[in-house]
């Protein structure tokens, strides 16, 4: 059997070239819309089924959780969870941010992660234990402790306009308290940029499990911190995130406590 992340970083480079390739190139019969604000594209599906071809051809043991088309699977020793075209909305219009996401858990434990930029020709990774890698370079979280210096991503609650009241008091009174504010429409680039020290934090409602997963392990291998809003470790399953340096990371965190009022939601 080949090393998971040697194959998960060929994938990714091959899921990548599939998207890079179709890039502003998409006509209105390859869209639908999955449901409200939700959209697949052709490539979105291609990308999958390349991706998980690919995985099942070198791990056929090893379960797939992927985003159109694999959510549901067993309890396994190793579980893969894809992402094939993260920023689908961004992909429709040509908006240029789009990635691959992939990561690996074994037992419940995050082990892997890869998120590749097709069109920044940029693949960050991590395997548990290793740290977190761009194009083969150490990267590590920024260093910015003061968050009147900070640079924010986030994303917008556009699926669950639920969440839009709250948000709304998040983001208001985060535009006093930080230097800026970033929302690029793709939260595994969000989660890399993390990582990387592009961006000193990043914050969002209910995201999905293969928007997150590998991103997660790239923040915690760069030495950053990952919560849910109540501070705890599940934000894999509960969707809602906070990341960031371990200063930035509770600056959000102390912040998001006392404008929701104890409440997540």
């Amino acid at each position: 059997m080949r090393e998971p992340l040697i194959v998960a970083l060929e994938v990714a480079q091959q899921a990548g070239r599939l998207i890079r390739d179709n890039f502003g190139k998409l006509i209105e019969e390859h869209i639908a819309q999955k449901s409200f604000s939700d959209f697949v594209t052709k490539i979105d599906i291609e990308s999958e089924q390349l991706i998980i071809t690919n995985l099942n051809k070198h791990f056929p043991n090893h379960q797939i959780m992927a985003e159109e088309s694999s959510k549901k699977y067993i309890d396994t020793e190793y579980l893969w969870i894809i992402d094939p075209l993260d920023g689908t909305t961004n992909f429709i219009h040509s908006f240029p941010f789009v990635a691959v996401s992939i990561a690996l858990m074994y037992r419940g434990e995050l082990i892997l992660g890869v998120v590749h930029d097709p069109l920044r020709s940029e693949t960050f990774y991590a395997e548990k234990g290793s740290g977190a890698y761009l194009n083969g370079k150490r990267i590590r979280v920024s260093s910015i402790s003061d968050p009147f210096y900070s640079l924010i991503a986030t994303g917008f609650p556009f699926r669950h306009k639920e969440y839009i009241e709250n948000y709304i008091k998040i983001f208001n009174k985060m535009l006093y308290l930080v230097n800026d504010l970033r929302r690029a429409g793709a939260a595994a680039i969000d989660l890399a940029y993390v990582a990387c020290g592009r961006v000193d934090g990043f914050f969002e409602y209910a995201l999905n499990t293969w928007d997150v997963a590998a991103g997660i392990i790239l923040i915690e291998e760069a030495g950053g911190k990952v919560s849910d809003f109540d501070g705890k470790s599940n934000c894999l399953f509960t969707g809602n995130i906070i990341a960031g340096n371990s200063f930035i990371h509770k600056f959000l965190a102390d912040n998001l406590k006392e404008i929701l009022g104890g409440s997540s939601g």
